[in-house]
């Protein structure tokens, strides 16, 4: 995807495989700060992890304090919470757990599927503060590998690269450059493309039933409401000035039209459906292929 000549720093970070594709080389000591971000983005936000915030909060209510993204990230979260009549929840960590997508990836149902608590009983998230009533398994992989792309970006700029790629796992921002094209992958067919969008200053990021299940119909994208998988919507793309708000709303259209998610916010979409049908945005920057 790179201009030729472009130089990559590949790593590996929350879960996911990263590459930032950079006209020049990044000096080392960038290098450690963009990895020690990572990690400390990790340390925060992982349920996957016994030392993380996020896993205080599973074991103890109480008010925990969380870095400055915490701010952005709750707002957005709630907004789509509300939008979603609470299909869409960082609450979905125990619900996700129960049907074995666990800390230690167990992909063993423990039970039958179970709604999300009700955010407004467990939780209070007042800008980077969270104060739970009970012991939550708070999950933001919904916005999160968006958001970390974003802070990531963010630490470029502040070192005077004005021009980079950032790619986790297939979710990517691209900043100062030429439009460059993008392969939607097929959601049956990893090795085939349905399609192709011009990515330019923006963040473009994906969302599949496919890409984590397991077991019979599990897969990572639950309802909130019910604690089970959807099923009717397979593969969705966002396009949006930032990675947190197209990571959120990829998953999002899962769960609401995009028309209807159009009204809130500034993106562009495209959803593949379980029939093969497909809606998308007047704005798509994307042509599919027949």
């Amino acid at each position: 995807m790179p201009e030729t000549g472009w130089k990559d720093f590949r790593f590996e970070g929350i879960g996911t495989s990263w590459e930032i594709s950079t006209p020049r080389p990044l000096d080392p000591p960038l290098r450690r700060r963009l990895l020690g971000l990572v990690e400390r983005f990790d340390a925060d936000w992982s349920r996957f992890r016994a030392d993380s915030r996020v896993a205080a909060l599973a074991r103890d209510a109480g008010q925990y304090g969380f870095p400055t993204e915490a701010g952005p990230l709750g707002r957005l979260y709630r907004s789509l919470f509300e939008i979603s009549g609470g299909a869409m929840t960082p609450l979905i960590g125990t619900s996700l757990e129960r049907l074995g997508y666990d800390a230690g990836y167990s992909l063993q149902p423990s039970g039958s599927p179970e709604p999300a608590p009700a955010w407004d009983d467990v939780l209070e998230w007042t800008g980077t503060t969270l104060t739970t009533t009970a012991p939550v398994v708070l999950d933001i992989g919904a916005a999160g590998k968006g958001l970390l792309v974003d802070l990531l970006a963010a630490e470029l700029e502040a070192a005077a690269v004005d021009a980079f790629i950032v790619d986790a796992g297939g979710d990517l921002l691209a900043r100062g450059r030429a439009p460059v094209p993008v392969a939607l992958e097929h959601p049956y067919n990893p090795a085939q493309a349905i399609g192709v969008v011009q990515l330019a200053d923006h963040a473009l990021c994906a969302s599949a039933a496919n890409r984590r299940a397991w077991g019979d119909g599990l897969h990572h994208v639950l309802d909130g409401t019910t604690g089970r998988p959807v099923q009717t919507a397979v593969a969705t793309w966002a396009m949006a000035e930032t990675g947190m708000l197209a990571d959120a709303l990829a998953t999002a259209l899962f769960f609401v039209p995009g028309t209807a998610l159009e009204h809130a916010f500034d993106f562009s979409w495209l959803v593949v459906f379980s029939d093969g049908s497909a809606a998308y945005s007047a704005g798509f920057e994307g042509t599919l292929f027949t």
